[in-house]
């Protein structure tokens, strides 16, 4: 099986979008035809963009469990605010991170994002997997193909230096594949490995988008 791995050039918008729109026009400007069995791999920066869940710091009032939060965790009283307010439940933490989880999805500071903002604020995409089904649904209804999709956002990893892709919502696709009761090399059965399929097309897509341009 070949795998080929084209990017889609996206152009920094303000404000609330048609995220559809905006990729199906996106995938015709770059001259790609999508084919039945492809998979979109979508920055979850750029689903939250067109959500309009961008918040300017300057309009944010800590209180005082977000001031406790900051100084337990080293991180500003703004960003410490929004987290209390973005997280389902907050785990602990270490200095400069909070391990949180928002929407279902355990990640460091809740998932909000200071880079590549403009000096902003960018929460994680509101109902990620339901974004990702309605995308699979419209290139279905519009091109009657069946595409994957998902939603990537990119992660530091413990003891480790530098970024990977993981995902945070997909459809279309099997996320993980059990591989249980398969053998490996030597004819062992294989008891309890999964693989994880979103997180590794993940991180090849995030590792062709880059993290800056």
């Amino acid at each position: 099986m070949t795998l080929e791995v084209f990017t889609v050039k996206a152009t920094r918008k303000r404000g609330k979008f048609d995220l559809y729109a905006e990729i199906k026009k996106l995938v015709k400007e770059n001259g790609i035809s999508l084919k039945e069995g492809d998979v979109l791999v979508i920055s979850s920066k750029y689903v939250s963009n067109s959500q309009g869940r961008v918040l300017n710091h300057g309009k944010i009032k800590p209180s005082e469990k977000a001031n406790e939060l900051s100084k337990k965790f080293s991180i500003n009283n703004e960003l410490s605010e929004v987290i209390i307010r973005e997280s389902d439940f907050i785990f602990g933490g270490v200095s400069g991170f909070v391990i949180a989880s928002a929407d279902n999805i355990m990640a460091p500071n809740a998932g909000i994002d200071k880079s590549n903002s403009q000096n902003k604020l960018i929460l994680y995409p509101h109902n990620p997997y339901i974004v990702a089904e309605q995308i699979k649904r419209k290139f279905f209804l519009d091109y009657g193909i069946h595409v994957g999709i998902i939603i990537v956002d990119s992660r530091l990893m413990p003891a480790r230096v530098g970024t990977i892709g993981v995902a945070i919502a997909c459809s279309g696709i099997e996320p993980v594949l059990d591989r249980r009761g398969t053998e490996d090399l030597d004819g062992n059965a294989l008891k309890v490995t999964f693989q994880a399929i979103a997180d590794n097309l993940a991180s090849i897509a995030n590792h062709k988008m880059g993290e800056g341009d």
